[in-house]
């Protein structure tokens, strides 16, 4: 240990994960979604290898991260580019979102001076409230884009859960079917039908899916093993592809209960406090700026978080058969919004075990 706050991520079960996740599925292909890890080389592979058919990225930093690595499989840009990252996106991304035409056409103007065709996927707004057009406004846009020579109408898809939290289900994903198929009416082919995120795995797997929809965007239920609707564990999926360890820099036994006058804290909040008497608490070199503590879970018996500045990780360590000495490690299992934050802060190490 160096000292410094590590995350550890194990590719072997994201691999095992992908596969059991597209066995599921039942022929709806996925795109594995590495933004999670900022787009770490390390895990697009580890989902390759899993069976996904793509990889799938929102910030053109991580698909560049992952070509300089030698991936040379398919990305899709999970949010519209802004125009002026038109011709950056055409370059490094196979696919991207539509929902605005003027950047359809930057999008064809950048591939046409590269040499190229660039795909787009046309999204539509059912109710989350993310991108997307309004329904009426489909054909007018797909015919739109249909006009421009450097750019290929892939397909139609559809965000929900996380913005307006809307859940997939019978109603909203039978309107996404039947938009796409008059789309492929119109345009006289046939094209992917994007039902959405992990979200909608759930449904897939239990039949209640409308056929039709051909691909799913899927990242929190690989990395995390879970159903995004619900935060539960699902479909047997390994839980235990991260974990954090940081070490700890003092220990002493201390009053629960400050002394003094309490104001705001650093974050702009007034904490509160239960007077549990004196207490050990370890503190640990992790802090806000890398992680919100309210997404950690304690992996340490006799372990509990009790808050956090930008640079310290407070724990209560009263329960443990034996106090931690300076330099030993606590470690804690990340949630998705927790993984997000230590895999971008600079001050978090960052180790890969071999795969199993």
């Amino acid at each position: 240990m160096s000292g410094q706050a590590t995350l550890t991520i194990d590719p072997g079960k994201i691999t095992a994960n992908t596969r059991v996740v597209i066995r599921a599925l039942g022929g709806v292909e996925v795109v594995g979604v590495t933004k999670c890890t900022c787009g770490a080389p390390e895990v697009g592979r580890a989902m390759l290898a899993g069976g996904a058919v793509a990889l799938g990225e929102s910030r053109h930093e991580n698909a560049a991260r992952l070509r300089a690595a030698g991936v040379t499989a398919p990305i899709w840009l999970l949010r519209a580019p802004a125009p002026q990252l038109a011709a950056e996106t055409v370059r490094l991304f196979d696919l991207s979102l539509a929902s605005e035409l003027e950047t359809c056409a930057a999008l064809d103007a950048a591939a046409s001076a590269q040499g190229r065709r660039h795909q787009v996927l046309v999204m539509v707004d059912l109710g989350d409230l993310r991108e997307g057009i309004l329904p009426p406004d489909l054909p007018a846009f797909v015919d739109a884009v249909e006009a421009l020579e450097h750019l290929e109408l892939a397909g139609v898809g559809v965000n929900l859960t996380c913005y307006g939290a809307i859940m997939p289900d019978e109603r909203n994903m039978t309107e996404l079917v039947g938009l796409a198929r008059a789309v492929e009416q119109r345009v006289g082919r046939r094209l992917l039908v994007g039902g959405g995120n992990s979200g909608s795995i759930g449904m897939i797997a239990s039949g209640r899916m409308p056929q039709g929809v051909t691909t799913l965007r899927v990242g929190e239920t690989i990395l995390h093993g879970v159903d995004t609707l619900t935060r539960e564990p699902t479909l047997g999926l390994h839980t235990d592809v991260f974990e954090v360890a940081a070490p700890v820099i003092e220990c002493k036994v201390k009053p629960s209960m400050p002394r003094g006058t309490v104001a705001q804290d650093a974050y702009g909040n007034t904490p509160t406090f239960v007077d549990r008497g004196d207490r050990r608490r370890a503190i640990l070199a992790l802090g806000r700026q890398d992680v919100m503590p309210e997404y950690l879970t304690p992996l340490d018996a006799g372990v509990e978080i009790l808050g956090a500045s930008s640079d310290h990780l407070i724990c209560d360590v009263e329960a443990m058969v034996a106090p931690p000495r300076l330099g030993d490690v606590l470690r804690f299992r990340p949630n998705y919004a927790a993984t997000v934050q230590l895999a971008t802060s600079p001050y978090v190490h960052k180790v890969f075990t071999p795969p199993a």
